[in-house]
């Protein structure tokens, strides 16, 4: 289903300013998810790829959201949305690195990695790793559609992407990313859907998703018409639980209102409210 959302935000957002008070949440910084031997093998690596963990200390099973920062994959820093703080989910947040200090696929690959160290430590942290749901803005939103899409990343984890309980690009790429095109020679100009494409890896038992964009005549120039054409293609495919929102009023810098609608789809996938 494609909706236009306007009023189902203040909706939205008033469902979720209800919290308890009585949930005391803690915050795990600067964890590598990689091993020590990687890190051991290269500098950049190390520095660079750390998460964050933010979970409801007393309460346990809770879903996880994975949260990838955008910037073209050049820039950014990892961060949890405010709309995410207090709000009955642990949230990772993840660092990958950035071009021109590596290129592809070496971003997917670090998120791939971050998503399965995710699966593999966040009982630690009192996740379900049945409910474990990846998103992210802009690049991040990419990524999040790559590793869940494309099953060869986590299968390298001896994972399958098709145990993650949901994906919600923000905003992302369908088509190859940009700065891949660039590290390939490729213009701008020259629209390309190849193996670094979510649209090349469109399937009909892909993880439910929900993909979200600003306004069209407000977002990044054409992004929702790709992003509505993958969802095309996903319904073509016969996926069964794909949904699209178009935000009126919001460009691309749409986080801030689409925070609701994410913790609302987790809600009903988990069919757990927050507390």
């Amino acid at each position: 289903m494609v909706r236009k959302n306007t009023f189902v935000l203040i909706f939205l957002w008033a469902a979720h300013m209800v919290v308890s008070q009585e949930i005391a949440y803690e915050l795990k910084v600067a964890i590598s998810y990689y091993d020590s031997t990687s890190q051991s093998m290269d500098a950049y690596l190390k520095e660079r790829c750390k998460l964050d963990v933010y979970f409801p200390k007393d309460t346990t099973n809770v879903a996880t959201i994975v949260w990838f920062h955008g910037g073209g994959l050049e820039f950014g820093e990892k961060h949890i949305p405010e709309g995410l703080l207090e709000k009955g989910v642990a949230v990772v947040t993840v660092n990958y690195r950035l071009h021109p200090k590596v290129k592809h696929p070496v971003y997917i690959e670090d998120a791939a990695a971050a998503v399965a160290w995710t699966f593999k430590n966040i009982e630690k942290y009192n996740g379900d790793p049945k409910k474990i749901f990846v998103t992210g803005h802009s690049a991040g939103g990419y990524l999040a559609s790559m590793v869940g899409l494309d099953k060869s990343y986590l299968q390298k984890h001896d994972l399958s992407a098709d145990s993650l309980a949901g994906l919600i690009p923000f905003s992302g790429h369908t088509i190859t990313h940009f700065t891949i095109r660039k590290e390939m020679g490729i213009a701008g100009t020259q629209p390309i859907i190849d193996n670094y494409a979510p649209l090349f890896h469109v399937r009909n038992d892909a993880p439910p998703m929900l993909l979200i964009t600003g306004n069209r005549e407000k977002e990044l120039l054409g992004r929702y018409e790709e992003v509505a054409y993958f969802y095309r293609m996903m319904k073509v495919i016969g996926h069964p639980d794909v949904e699209l929102m178009e935000l009126d009023g919001y460009g691309h810098n749409m986080v801030y209102p689409a925070i609701p609608l994410l913790l609302n789809f987790v809600h009903q996938k988990t069919g757990v409210r927050p507390k």
